[in-house]
């Protein structure tokens, strides 16, 4: 199992490096062009910052508690108030994640209505939709692992 979680454990970090590169290089970029292309709204680079950068905290956050996760299953307690309580931080995460890039899909609105592509506000759709899947898996994984804990108290207290 040991080499599993290790696997999962560097899975888990190199799944920050994209987002770190994407906050360093690409987030900067993209507040420019944003800005650049709604002269109207002076305001939206800032707010491109905003939300790429008010979601990365609970990303890297979730990520966090993915490694704890991974770190109770290594020492056999994965069956543990810590490990619901890891799961449901998690799932908080992805919400916060959501509520951030849903408050950002008027600026794609206002992005497809410039380039005349409607298709644009159905790609600001696919991180709020993405948050939203991991959010309820996590509180399924939360369910069953509180469930699993009941389970396990009432065997260990019947024998």
């Amino acid at each position: 199992m040991k080499l599993e979680t290790l696997f999962l454990k560097i899975v888990v970090f190199l799944l920050g490096v994209p987002i770190l590169a994407l906050c360093i290089f690409a987030v900067p970029e993209m507040a420019e062009t944003a800005a650049e292309g709604l002269p109207d709204y002076p305001v939206v680079r800032y707010l491109v910052f905003l939300v790429f950068y008010a979601s990365a905290i609970p990303f890297y956050y979730a990520l966090y508690q993915a490694y704890r996760l991974l770190q109770y299953i290594d020492r056999n307690t994965a069956f543990s108030e810590s490990s619901v309580d890891a799961l449901k931080k998690i799932k908080y995460c992805a919400v916060a994640i959501c509520i951030c890039h849903v408050l950002a899909l008027p600026l794609f609105y206002l992005f497809a209505q410039m380039d005349d592509a409607p298709g644009l506000v159905i790609v600001g759709c696919v991180v709020p939709f993405a948050s939203v899947v991991i959010a309820v898996f996590a509180a399924v994984l939360q369910k069953l692992l509180r469930h699993a804990i009941d389970i396990k108290t009432e065997n260990d207290l019947t024998i």
